[in-house]
């Protein structure tokens, strides 16, 4: 245990009100100079406060009782220090705190940094985000209960084992109508969670250790669809009888010129469409999901689609730049599409920002770095696995030639 020099309580006030005399009472714990405050849910008057002492003035049967209970406040926290150091614990003042409250590490519980974590995050991340970890709860609740026969869990009682049986049960578990099956990637996805829960826990102080130090994820490689340069051509020169199906296909190529992700087309607005240094069309945004700002130069084709729909003036008084539909009924449109074009690939929405990367920009000898830049990713390494994706395509096609090639001399020897 580390040494510490000092520690100290403080009863102080807070004004809650400009227009009202009423102050509310707070404890602050300090050690080694770093404090942590809580409130104590009590009030007085400005005048009954007595700032030096930390106490309230007067002999009244009211003055007396808060200032007992202070009293026991500051004893219980002493306990709680004392304690500590008994239990040979790093002393911190949260972690003094946090014994006062009842919230020690042997006493947190799985389901307390589940929902801990749930309503701190509220209004922080992304909906789409804060529903995969409420998925992620649901499958640890499901787990205690089926697999260990219990409601909850102590914090400090999740090792390595209980770790690996959770990836198990989610590589087995039958979803629940409208829920998709884990699948080996999914299960990681969920592993990950699970794992910056507790190193959320061991922030707060909550647990000492990740048992995931040990653990390693296990991710399956995907390959990252996408139209050749002869199937986007033969996309774009076909038209299709179905408006739907039409749209879709606009929706799509635009996204094949641009990068931008179902999101961000679905959230993109007329003012974000700009005029850049250059004289030439831009379009200026955020993505939803990294919040990273990015700035595209619209290539002739992306603004030829929108010329399309401004002239339509299909959105009559909106800002939105796109009547966007929901990315599970453009999925399912795309495929009808991509069975009409003679595409056998899984294409999904997201490929159009996979085609984007690799056979508009990189296939044509755009820098890496730019490619990223424009993608508005945080890291080169992302973009890098678009480069991966076209040396692999290169291999495969010279080996494909040296096989043709080979084939040739064998039928001229014979």
């Amino acid at each position: 245990m580390p040494d510490f020099t000092t520690f100290s309580v403080l009863f102080f006030t807070r004004k809650l009100n400009r227009n009202k005399p009423e102050l509310s009472i707070y404890a602050r714990i300090t050690v080694d100079g770093k404090c942590s405050e809580m409130s104590l849910k009590r009030k007085t008057s400005v005048n009954n406060w007595d700032p030096s002492k930390g106490r309230v003035r007067g002999t009244t049967a009211k003055a007396r009782n808060l200032n007992s209970y202070l009293d026991q406040v500051y004893s219980k926290l002493l306990d709680a220090h004392k304690k500590l150091l008994d239990k040979d614990s790093l002393i911190t003042a949260d972690r003094i705190k946090a014994y006062y409250l009842g919230f020690d590490e042997d006493h947190m519980t799985l389901l307390d940094i589940v929902e801990y974590h749930n309503s701190k995050m509220q209004g922080v991340l992304k909906w789409g985000t804060l529903k995969n970890y409420y998925t992620t709860a649901e499958y640890l609740s499901r787990f205690l209960k089926e697999v260990k026969k219990t409601d909850n869990v102590y914090l400090k009682h999740i090792n390595y084992q209980f770790i690996t049986e959770f990836e198990d049960f989610l590589r087995k578990v039958k979803p629940k109508k409208g829920q998709k099956p884990c699948g080996p990637n999914g299960t990681m996805k969920h592993l990950e969670r699970f794992k910056k829960l507790l190193n959320l826990a061991i922030k707060l102080e909550w647990l000492v250790k990740n048992p995931f130090h040990s653990y390693s994820f296990k991710f399956e490689k995907n390959d990252r669809q996408f139209l050749t340069e002869r199937e986007l051509r033969k996309l774009e020169e076909t038209y299709f009888k179905s408006a739907s199906l039409e749209r879709v296909k606009d929706l799509f190529l635009f996204s094949c010129y641009s990068g931008l992700s179902y999101i961000d087309l679905k959230e993109l607005t007329t003012d974000q469409l700009v005029k850049g240094m250059d004289g030439k069309d831009w379009i200026y945004t955020k993505r939803e999901k990294t919040q990273q700002s990015v700035k595209i130069p619209l290539l002739h084709s992306a603004n030829m689609i929108l010329k399309k729909y401004r002239e339509q003036d299909i959105l009559e008084k909106s800002n939105a730049v796109f009547p966007v539909i929901s990315n599970q009924k453009m999925n399912k449109y795309l495929k009808d599409i991509m069975h009409a074009i003679g595409v056998r690939k899984k294409i999904t929405f997201h490929s159009a920002r996979h085609t984007f990367a690799t056979v508009v920009m990189l296939s044509n000898g755009v820098p890496i770095e730019t490619v990223s830049k424009v993608l508005g990713h945080t890291k080169l390494s992302t973009t890098q696995i678009y480069a991966r994706v076209m040396e692999d395509k290169l291999s495969k096609d010279m080996g494909k030639l040296d096989e043709m090639i080979q084939e040739k001399r064998a039928v001229t020897r014979n």
